[in-house]
Parts: C-alpha cells; sequence; structure tokens
C-alpha cells in the first residue's frame, strides 16, 4: 500500500502538459453559411458546460519556466527521433493516404519499411507496418480517452469518434508495384532454376532424380511464361534420361525378396521416374484443352513419342496425337503426321507394335467421323512398309521338308526310356526357365522373329484395308443419295477419298484375290461408268481427277496380280476416253491426268488400232487447247501410241479421209462416247501443224517430230527428243513454267512501277514546232559515251562470268576424272592381290 501510495504522489506533482493547439486562422478566411448556424442553433452547443474543460486546461503544476522547458525536452525527443525514422521507414506519398490526426493534435502518416533481403517479402512488411501505425493510433487513442475520463463524462459527448482503417491503406497500391517491377525477377529467377535443376539431372540421373518433383512444381506456375519454359525443360531432360527399356511393375515376389543397395537404388530411381513421367504427360494432357497451351503441349506429346516410342505410356501419348492429325492448326497437323510416320518408318524402335496401334487408332477416328476428316489424317498410311512376301504362305517348304526324311520316318521309332518322377520334374522347371529367359530377351531385344514380324504386317495389313474400304463403300453410298438429291457440289462430301485411291494403288499388290472382283466392279461405279443404252450421263459427285484416280488403282490392282483375273477392263478406257474432255486445269491436278495417260496408255501391251486412233485424235485436240504442260504429256502420249502402232500413222497424211486405211466408221465423230464408234481412222492431225508453231520450245519441237514420222517407214522411228514418260514430262515443264512465273512477276511489279513513275502525255504537232528542241552536242556525247561504256561492261562482265563458269566445271570434271582414276587404280590393285592369292 505504501509503494502506491509514494507512486500516486508522484503522478499527482508530475506536470501534465495541455495538447498542441491547431494553427491559428484568420478570421477573414473562415466563411461561416447559413446551413453551419442552423446546425449549431439545432443541437446546442451553446448550453454545454464549460468547467470540466477549464479544468483539463488549466491542471498543469508549476511555474511557466518548468513548462517551456518541459515543452524544448519534447521537442529535442523528437527531433532525435526523426533520422532514426527516416532512415527505417519509407513515407508514403501523402496522396496515396491521407495522415490522421490524433486526440493530441499529433499528425501520424502511415509509413512502410524498406525492402530487405534478409527478412520476408516486401508485402508482408507493408502489411506489418500498416498493423503498427494502427496500433500507433489506437494507443494514442486510449491514452486520450482515459484524459477524457479524469476530466469529466460531459467530454465523451464533445469528441467525435475517429475512424481508424481496419487494414493496409495503402498496401494494394505498393503491392502492385512491386508486382510489376519483380514479375521479370521472379521469371529470370525461375528460369535460372530450371537451368539449375536440368543441368544437375542431365549430369548425374540417378543421385539428382528428386529434382523432377521440383520442375513439375515450377511448371504449375500461373505464369504462362513459366509454365511453357517448364514443360520444354521437362521435355528435354526425359528426352535424355528415359532408358531404352520398358519399365515394367515389380511383383510382390520380387518385392520380397532382400536386394542389394545397387539394386533398391535402381529400383527407386525406375519409381520416380515412371511417376513423374505419368504426371508429366497428365500435365500435358489437361494443357491441350486449353488455347493457350495448345501447341506446346502437342509438340512435347510429338517430341517424346518419336523419341521412346517403346516406353511407358505410348498408348496414351498415341491417342492424343491421332486425334490432332486432323487438326485445324496447319503446324500442329504437321508435326503430328511427320512423328506418326517417323512410328511407321523406324520400326526398329518399338518392334511395330506402335505400329498397329496407331492404324487401329486412325481406323477408329475414320470410324466415329464417318470418314469427315483432313486427308493427310489418311495420308500417312503411304509411308508404311511391308515386306513383298507376305501374302506368300509357308506351307510349301512345310511340303518339302518331310520328303527328305521318308526314308527314316518308315523307321520303327525307339520306345522312349522310362524316365522317373524327380527328372521329369527337374526337366520341366528347365523348360520353363528357358521360356522365361527367352521371353525376357525378346522383351528387351528389338529385334523380331520372322514369324512375329509377319504376324504383325498381317494386322496392320488388315487394319489398313478395312480403312480404306469403308470409304470407299462411304463414298459410295454418300454420292448415291446425293444424286437421288440431284446435289452435286464434286469433292465436298469425300475428302479421304483421294487418298485413299492413292493408297490402294500403291498396295494393291497385297490385295488377296478373294476381293478383287469387288474392289473393281466399286472403282467402276465411282468412276462415273453406267450400264443404260440410252446414252445418258451417270450423275456422279466425284471430281474428274478422283474418277480418273479409280481407273488407275483399277489398272494398278489388275497388273499387280499379274493380269490374273478375267476382267474386261474396256468401261475404263471409255470413262478416261470422256474425262479428257471434262477437264479443267484450274480445277482438276493435271498430275493425276498424267499418271492416268502413263497407266492406261503408255504402259502396258499394244493398244487396239481402233481404240489408240480415238485416243490419238482426242490427245491431239486436248494438247492445242490446254498448257504447255498437259500438251506435253498428251504429245508424249500420242508420239507412243504412233510408234506401238504404225497403221496409225496414215492419220499423218493430208487427205480428206484420213488415209487408204478403211474403218467402220467412214466419218470422223467427236462427239461420241465410245472410242470404237468415233472413226478416229478417218480424221487428219491438223492439230499438229499448229502445234509446231507453239510459243513453248518443248512443244513446238515434239509436234514437229511426230510430224515427221509421216515421212519415214512403219519400221523405223524418229530420233528420240525426250525418252520420258508423260507424268515425268508434265513434272519438268510444270517446275520450268512456275519458275518462269515468279521471275516474269518481279518484271511485272518493276515494269509497273517504271509506268507509274513517268505517265505518257499526247502532245500536237504544233507545240512540238514552237518548242525550243536546240541541244548541246557536247553533253549528248558524253551522255551517250558514258552509256555505252556502261554497256561495254555489262558484256565485258558477262564475257568473264561464262569463262568462269567455263573453267569451274572444267576443274570439277577434271577432279571426278582424278577420283574415278584412282577408284579405278584400287580396284586393279585389288584385283592383282586377289589373283595372287
Amino acid at each position: 500500500m505504501g509503494k502506491r501510495s509514494g507512486s500516486k504522489r508522484k503522478d499527482k506533482n508530475k506536470v501534465i502538459l495541455p495538447p498542441e493547439l491547431p494553427p491559428e486562422v484568420d478570421d477573414d478566411a473562415v466563411d461561416v453559411s447559413d446551413e453551419d448556424i442552423e446546425f449549431y442553433s439545432r443541437n446546442e452547443f451553446h448550453h454545454f458546460d464549460q468547467e470540466p474543460i477549464d479544468r483539463y486546461v488549466k491542471r498543469t503544476a508549476g511555474d511557466e519556466a518548468e513548462v517551456e522547458r518541459l515543452y524544448e525536452e519534447r521537442e529535442k525527443r523528437k527531433a532525435l527521433r526523426r533520422p532514426r525514422e527516416e532512415n527505417d521507414d519509407l513515407e508514403v506519398d501523402p496522396v496515396d493516404a491521407l495522415p490522421i490526426k490524433n486526440l493530441q493534435g499529433e499528425l501520424v502518416y502511415n509509413r512502410a519499411k524498406k525492402a530487405r533481403s534478409e527478412e520476408n517479402t516486401g508485402s508482408t512488411k507493408s502489411q506489418e507496418n500498416g498493423a503498427d501505425a494502427k496500433q500507433g493510433i489506437n494507443k494514442d487513442e486510449q491514452t486520450g480517452k482515459s484524459k477524457n475520463k479524469k476530466g469529466g463524462d460531459k467530454v465523451k459527448n464533445t469528441q467525435s469518434h475517429i475512424e481508424v482503417p481496419k487494414g493496409k491503406l495503402h498496401s494494394d497500391v505498393l503491392e502492385e508495384v512491386k508486382e510489376e517491377l519483380s514479375a521479370e525477377e521472379l521469371f529470370e529467377k525461375k528460369k535460372a532454376q530450371l537451368a539449375e535443376l536440368g543441368m544437375a539431372m542431365l549430369e548425374e540421373p540417378e543421385s539428382n532424380i528428386r529434382s523432377l518433383n521440383d520442375m513439375l512444381s515450377i511448371s504449375n506456375d500461373k505464369d504462362q511464361k513459366v509454365v511453357k519454359l517448364g514443360l520444354m525443360s521437362l521435355l528435354a531432360v526425359f528426352k535424355d534420361i528415359i532408358p531404352s527399356y520398358r519399365i515394367r511393375q515389380l511383383t510382390e515376389k520380387e518385392l520380397a525378396v532382400e536386394v542389394s543397395k545397387e539394386v533398391k537404388k535402381t529400383r527407386y530411381y525406375e519409381y520416380t521416374l515412371i511417376r513423374c513421367y505419368k504426371a508429366y504427360l497428365q500435365k500435358l494432357i489437361s494443357l491441350e484443352k486449353q488455347p493457350h497451351f495448345y501447341s506446346v503441349a502437342v509438340r512435347c506429346m510429338c517430341a517424346l513419342l518419336d523419341t521412346a516410342p517403346h516406353f511407358n505410356f505410348r498408348e496414351s501419348l498415341l491417342a492424343s496425337v491421332a486425334k490432332n492429325l486432323s487438326s485445324s492448326d496447319d503446324v500442329v497437323r504437321k508435326m503430328c503426321c511427320e512423328t506418326i510416320r517417323s512410328i511407321f518408318i523406324n520400326e526398329g524402335k518399338h518392334r511395330g507394335e506402335a505400329t498397329i496401334e496407331a492404324v487401329r487408332l486412325i481406323a477408329d477416328h475414320v470410324k466415329l467421323n464417318d470418314c469427315q476428316l483432313h486427308p493427310d489424317s489418311i495420308e500417312v498410311f503411304l509411308s508404311l512398309r511391308f515386306d513383298e512376301d507376305l501374302g506368300e504362305d509357308e506351307t510349301e517348304e512345310q511340303k518339302v521338308k518331310p520328303k527328305k526324311n521318308k526314308h527314316r520316318q518308315n523307321r520303327e521309332a525307339p520306345k522312349p526310356l522310362p524316365v522317373s518322377d524327380k527328372k521329369k520334374t527337374r526337366q520341366e522347371l528347365i523348360s520353363k526357365a528357358r521360356e522365361e529367359v527367352d521371353a525376357d530377351l525378346r522383351a528387351v531385344s528389338f529385334t523380331l522373329d520372322p514369324k512375329e514380324r509377319k504376324g504383325i504386317q498381317r494386322e496392320t495389313l488388315s487394319a489398313l484395308f478395312e480403312t480404306y474400304f469403308r470409304i470407299l463403300k462411304h463414298s459410295m453410298s454418300t454420292s448415291n443419295l446425293r444424286s437421288k438429291a440431284n446435289i452435286v457440289s464434286p469433292g465436298a462430301s469425300h475428302p479421304l477419298l483421294a487418298p485413299c485411291l492413292e493408297g490402294l494403288g500403291k498396295f494393291s499388290h497385297l490385295i488377296d484375290l478373294d476381293f478383287m472382283g469387288e474392289l473393281i466392279a466399286c472403282l467402276k461405279k465411282l468412276s462415273g461408268y453406267s450400264d443404260r443404252q440410252d446414252g445418258t450421263p451417270h450423275d456422279n459427285t466425284l471430281s474428274v481427277s478422283e474418277r480418273m484416280q479409280c481407273c488407275i488403282v483399277a489398272f494398278k490392282v489388275w497388273r499387280s496380280n499379274l493380269e490374273a483375273l478375267n476382267v474386261d477392263l474396256q468401261d475404263f478406257f471409255v470413262q478416261l476416253y470422256n474425262l479428257i474432255l471434262e477437264y479443267r486445269p484450274d480445277r482438276d491436278r493435271g498430275e493425276v491426268l498424267a499418271d492416268a495417260l502413263k497407266t492406261l496408255l503408255w504402259e502396258g501391251k499394244q493398244q487396239d488400232m481402233l481404240r489408240a486412233a480415238a485416243f490419238i485424235k482426242r490427245l491431239a485436240t486436248f494438247a492445242l487447247s490446254f498448257g504447255s504442260a498437259e500438251a506435253i504429256a498428251a504429245l508424249v502420249t500420242l508420239k507412243h501410241l504412233l510408234q506401238k502402232n504404225s497403221k496409225c500413222r496414215n492419220m499423218l497424211e493430208n487427205d480428206s479421209g484420213g488415209g487408204s486405211l478403211s474403218c467402220l466408221v467412214a466419218k470422223y465423230n467427236p462427239e461420241a462416247k465410245d472410242p470404237y464408234l468415233s472413226g478416229g481412222l478417218a480424221s487428219v492431225l491438223w492439230e499438229l501443224s499448229l502445234l509446231e508453231k507453239h510459243y513453248d520450245i518443248s512443244v513446238s519441237s515434239m509436234a514437229s517430230n511426230i510430224l515427221s514420222m509421216a515421212t519415214l517407214n512403219p519400221t523405223q522411228n524418229p530420233v528420240p527428243i525426250l525418252n520420258v514418260n508423260p507424268l515425268e514430262a508434265y513434272r519438268d515443264l510444270s517446275i520450268e513454267r512456275e519458275l518462269s512465273k515468279t521471275a516474269s512477276k518481279a518484271l511485272s511489279l518493276n515494269l509497273k512501277k517504271r509506268r507509274r513513275g513517268k505517265e505518257f502525255v499526247a502532245l500536237n504537232p504544233e507545240v512540238l514546232r514552237k518548242a525550243d528542241c536546240s541541244v548541246d552536242k557536247e553533253e549528248l556525247e558524253e551522255k551517250l559515251q558514258s552509256h555505252f561504256a556502261v554497256l561495254r561492261g555489262i558484256s565485258e562482265n558477262e564475257r568473264l562470268r561464262a569463262q568462269l563458269n567455263h573453267t569451274l566445271s572444267s576443274i570439277n570434271i577434271y577432279k571426278e576424272y582424278k577420283k574415278q582414276k584412282k577408284k579405278n587404280m584400287k580396284s586393279k590393285i585389288i584385283r592383282k592381290k586377289v589373283a595372287r592369292v
């Protein structure tokens, strides 16, 4: 009690300073409105008691000198505190957060501490500083409230309640600024972290396998750039550390067996690798659905499938890649197609198992989408490779073997000796162990037995032809429906027919003979042939190129089976004869036309005379109507037919009847549908005389070469100009035409620019007479001399360039001669050594 009484006396004797007064304001600066007066009179502020206020202000003890001394001490303390606060704190702009005035009259500013690398991040510090400022304000309010309690209860009613902000007043602004400034720094830090983890994994993957988890956690970041960088870095790591074998799950017996530390380490490494690889694939499949990460996710999956098609979770990768074969994005579709082609070509990596899975997945997609996919999804089948002896059976070899051992079969087989039970069990255990070892070796090695390889290829081939036949049936059904509904839109509903026909033509030698008749009947219907005798055309929705491809496939199937089919292909000749006139270069493919001419007319046996004459006349008319590439293909075919059928050379004569050869039809009918009824032998090839004046040199020279055959004997042939088939001739000339187009475009653009710069203006002759045409001769001579000097320099440069090219070509020829001479010398030396031995 004594101590408390002493402390109370000290508190009473302690001098309590009054609060600081607000700054003085002139009376002229104060504007009192009518509303303020009404508010003052309504609330009756002039009735409150002033005694408590006077008592509160006048309760200071001591003289005025002591009060002044206390004021000076307080100012000194404030001066000492200010530099420390300025060093530790950073004052916020008053625009962001206004100061708060406490009951003592002091202005309290919100302050934030400077960011330090050793402490927490700046956002948490700003929150703590805001909270500290709030606590300081609350303490000041509490002290002021305690003083008001001592002064009296009436002061409470006069004091207005000061609302303090609950949290950070300006911390949100600071966080936004710091986020903008530190976004690049965070990206660089995470980039460096990914690089360190990736390098550690590549250096020692077994000891640093846990860093895969860290890389996966970084790839789950909110920033899109960080996620893409993480996915690509994980891809590089997995491509390097994935083993060359498939990791299988351990059995319970294997887990129960005690193993060494090295085996435990490898097991832990494989388990962690599989778990992280699975998480990575799940991440890619989930990001594939988002448009921002679609291309990156597909690129990663394609790269993994290309580098490690033998590894685990191949099925999920193949499913996603096969689904994107018909993507609307050209880049993604090309990546997926190249990946599937590499799987088909490099079967040594996966023993052919991935090939079967990919073909089946594509077949399922074709079935689900009702054959409405992008053509690239079926064109990948052209990269498949099959053995030539795949269709041959092994029955002949099995029949030959027992013939050698006939004398042994007649002998009685020796009776087996009795074997004990122990030996039987021992032999069974040995055979089981051998089988398990053989199975493990097969799983590890990528080489296949011939029987297994044939089985895999047969399954692949069956799935392939199933897809092709489904597309043919779908095109037939849709064409029939559309023809009934009188809808004509060529190529609109059959996007997969063209690559399907191309694939059938390539793998026609592997088709079973049982399906040949149905296939050719289907191709005949698709080509547009009809058995109606009224001559009305068949309503077909296929394009001209697709119908020509049907004819090409039918002939390839017939020839690949050594012409063993008893099928009349005259209908396909009739269809090609009519399709030549329906060809349009801007709509149809010229390569297909050239291939049709090569397959049906240029290759094979000698053609019938009437049919050959009809095609010769039709091709001459066609060459006169279209471009140089189509014309050269037609002329090459025409020349080949004239060489094979020497009697058709009478068509080169200028007689009105065509020649001395009689025909069933006395007059040529160009509108006939059947080549036998057209009367081609009664016509004259007058088109060749016009083609001799063609703007293209190759076409004109070919036409003149064909016309020279009229003066030769039937057994003689003209000097060959082009020893190529129609398809090669078309390709060569089309490439030259494309190159000339680019050069002509550049020249036309330059000419247009020049013409725009200088416009032509017509002048009257009177104006020209009145104009002063006097020109200085010396200036004119100088300009002409400089102009012709430039021309001489250009011609000299061209001459020197020609000489340089000639010398370089001669040097290259001499080098090749030297190399060939060295090779011949080496071969001679080797022969001598062999002869001596």
